[in-house]
């Protein structure tokens, strides 16, 4: 028997987690050795012994059968969702994370371990230069494949690729989970030692959506004065692909298309193009640093009030690269350089921009000269008041590890040299990652903190929304350990404008859109931002509810998604009808496979919000209060009771959760909050309940508009900042609301007392 810590392998080849079957026919070159340092205690790693040698080796583990399971893998080169199943053959190539549910049982068992579910959690990991994924074969085998990316890289220690561990609290065990493993690479840190970025807390816009590549300094300012107008005025703004300086080779194949880029083009110089200098000219350079991109960033920030500007730009500088032999980028000592995949993620989908990337090749940056293009790169946007950068197409490294030592070695070279340049140049930790759903940059990540969660918003394609929604969700479960999930810019004005704002509601995330100048749903933008330009973001990165881990909200045509979140003194859920569409494997694209999906009736509860506890007062006896945003009803939900939901096809619900007070006098209190935004809750800052003398409650709430909470008895006086103000009292709900209007200053904090 090889045995790890509560992990461990019979010797009639079982893997048991804390007792239980996971793995049978385990075979014999199959070894388990105990985390150290600290780590978990039921953690262990998962190891091969063979000849260990080869750039790309496939082991199996052991047959995975009659176990329900959640996996995230990449379904093209950039990005990941999410799949279930309950047997081996179900795990798709390039599965970067796997939960199964070792035993069946209560998800929210409150006594007794052996009637909880159990979960273990499979985390492939990196090991020297080699990184390892999941995948299954027909025998319902689970199978660790290993790669160097380099044919030249092939000889591997192999005792260290998958960490195990296994626990009752799904959310626990992940987290757990990544820190052991963050112990032991100490390559990257866990998002709760990451410094966030404040644009997360600010409204925003990006040009991609409404202006593509072809986006100019004067769509720039239509854009942001377009929302102005309406009093939502964006606090960031995201200067998406089309502001640099690129060129296609003279014999390099164009790609065309009216919402992508072209990727053949290089890039020719780090400064911006012509439509970004003052009175460009094409063809032509302005040498004057005042008179380049400083000049329309210095006029929107102070014309508007902008807090922070970003730029996009590739990893590589573009998506070709950085051209080869240009006199200003020779320093760089970029050479052309052609893709190679991994027939992984070539089995799993075709992508046009890899395909484009490969046929052109990239002009990439010498490994040992990155951080001096970085540098130059960063230190001359931020002279010119950029404050922060997207970098995406960042898993085209994993392509171009040959002659490097590997894609591990190379990314972790870049990802290295990307950071100290973002600590040198810009405040606060200011960098989106994206496309970039890889654990070659994951497991090399010590300060990114913001990470795009899936494939783009794509506004024309129908198929895309509710996938888009439910791969955010399930994707964040594994990508909201390393870093805050960004659900991407969406428009406002759109038919699916509401469900993607709800989601973003729930989801903790920056919430930005992409509307072309006029064309904006004002209404809706209310619900999600504040007259000051801020927005009321909650702690977590939103996930899935335990009850949701296993089921298929995309294609079982029976089970609803419900997303959960946390604030300072109340929780919040999104519950999505997203069945009808998917990632086709077949056809390798989105599909709609149901035009009509049923109706469907679930169950929500307040223990669905699964760190609630955390946020309850003293003197809670359980009991919660729920407060629907659509139906704009209070619900009094007792212990454990459970209340029916039922939604169309792509319609949303966004529920308040509060836990309930019993006051000194006995009264029933619980505050909701800010009831005309989706996030209600996301306005308390402060919750104080006075002594046992008094039944009074002191709160202090941000932003306006009509503030609401449940008392079972009718307040006797209410006072904002010390004034005595008039409010309604529904007898049958319990509903208290009043008025709270738009303050004079940013962020401002209304001190609210409530007399029972």
């Amino acid at each position: 028997m090889t045995v790890g810590a509560g992990i461990s392998v019979t010797d009639d080849g079982k893997l048991l987690v804390l007792g239980n079957c996971i793995l049978h026919d385990v075979p014999d070159n199959i070894v388990v050795t105990p985390a150290s340092g600290g780590a978990l205690a039921n953690g262990a790693f998962i190891g091969v012994v063979s000849d260990q040698m080869g750039s790309r080796r496939v082991f199996p583990v052991g047959k995975l059968e009659g176990l329900r399971f959640m996996c995230v893998f990449r379904f093209k080169m950039w990005w990941m969702t999410q799949r279930m199943g309950n047997c081996g053959g179900d795990i798709p190539f390039e599965t970067q994370f796997l939960i199964v549910e070792a035993r069946e049982g209560s998800h929210f068992g409150p006594g007794n371990e052996n009637d909880s579910a159990l979960y273990a959690v499979f985390l492939p990991i990196l090991e020297g230069d080699f990184r390892a994924v999941l995948q299954g074969n027909e025998r319902n085998e689970l199978e660790i494949c290993l790669e160097s990316g380099d044919p030249a890289v092939d000889e591997f220690e192999g005792s260290h690729l998958v960490f195990v561990v296994a626990g009752s609290d799904p959310f626990d065990v992940i987290t757990n989970a990544v820190k052991s493993v963050e112990r032991h690479l100490q390559t990257f840190s866990h998002r709760e030692r990451k410094k966030m970025p404040d644009m997360l807390n600010w409204f925003g816009w990006c040009t991609w959506d409404a202006f593509y590549t072809n986006v100019t300094s004067e769509n720039l300012k239509e854009g942001l004065e377009s929302l102005e107008k309406g009093g939502i005025p964006p606090k960031f703004v995201i200067i998406d692909d089309g502001w640099q300086s690129v060129s296609m080779d003279a014999n390099g194949t164009e790609f065309k298309a009216d919402n992508a880029a072209n990727f053949a083009n290089r890039l020719t110089h780090i400064k911006e193009n012509h439509k970004f200098q003052k009175d460009g000219k094409e063809g032509h350079r302005v040498e004057d640093a005042a008179l380049g991109l400083r000049h329309i960033v210095t006029e929107i920030k102070e014309k508007h009030a902008l807090k922070y500007a970003y730029v996009w730009h590739a990893i590589t500088g573009y998506w070709g690269g950085v051209r080869p032999g240009v006199t200003e980028m020779e320093h760089y000592e970029s050479k052309l350089a052609y893709p190679i995949s991994s027939p992984g993620v070539q089995s799993n989908g075709p992508d046009q921009a890899l395909d484009s990337i490969i046929k052109n090749g990239l002009g990439l940056v010498n490994p040992e000269k990155v951080f001096n293009f970085y540098d130059e790169l960063h230190s001359y946007l931020a002279s010119a008041g950029i404050d922060g950068v997207k970098v995406d197409v960042q898993n085209i490294l994993e392509t171009l590890g040959a002659g490097h030592g590997g894609r591990v070695k190379l990314a972790r070279k870049y990802h290295q040299a990307l950071e100290a340049s973002i600590a040198r140049n810009f405040r606060n930790n200011d960098i989106i990652s994206c496309m970039s759903h890889n654990t070659d940059g994951l497991y090399s990540a010590k300060q990114t903190a913001v990470i795009r969660a899936s494939d783009d918003f794509w506004p024309r394609d129908p198929a895309s929304h509710t996938i888009h929604i439910a791969s955010v969700a399930y994707n964040t479960v594994f990508l909201g350990e390393f870093m805050q999930t960004d659900w991407d810019m969406f428009h406002s004005l759109h038919p699916m404008a509401e469900y993607h704002g709800a989601a973003r509601a729930v989801g903790g995330c920056a919430i930005f859109v992409s509307d072309k100048p006029g064309q904006h749903d004002f209404k809706l933008l209310r619900k999600l931002v504040l007259p000051d330009g801020s927005i009321l973001r909650a702690k977590l990165p939103g996930r899935p509810t335990r009850d949701c881990l296993f089921t298929d909200p995309a294609r079982d045509g029976k089970s609803l998604l419900k997303i959960w979140n946390l604030n300072e003194f109340t929780g919040v859920m999104g519950i999505f009808n997203c069945q009808g569409a998917g990632w086709c494997r077949i056809g390798k694209t989105n599909m709609i496979h149901d035009e009509e999906p049923d109706t469907i009736t679930g169950y929500v509860r307040a223990r669905d919000v699964d760190y609630l506890p955390q946020v309850a007062n003293d003197g809670r006896n359980g009991d919660s209060v729920i407060y629907s945003h659509l139906g704009g009803e209070v619900i009094y939900l007792p212990n454990n009771a459970t209340l029916p939901v039922t939604l169309k096809a792509r319609e949303y619900e966004v529920f308040t959760v509060i836990p309930v007070k019993i006051t000194s006098n006995g009264s029933k209190f619980a505050p909701i909050g800010l009831i005309k935004m989706f996030n209600s809750g996301g306005a308390i800052k402060e919750l104080k309940y006075q002594s046992e003398r008094s039944a009074n409650i002191d709160l202090k709430v941000r932003g306006c508009g009509l503030f609401g909470a449940y008392s079972s008895t009718p307040p006797k006086r209410i006072t904002v900042d010390s004034e005595e103000i008039g409010f309604e009292y529904e007898d049958g709900s319990g509903l208290v609301t009043l008025p709270l209007r738009v303050p004079e200053e940013e962020l401002y904090l209304w001190s609210i007392t409530i007399e029972l």
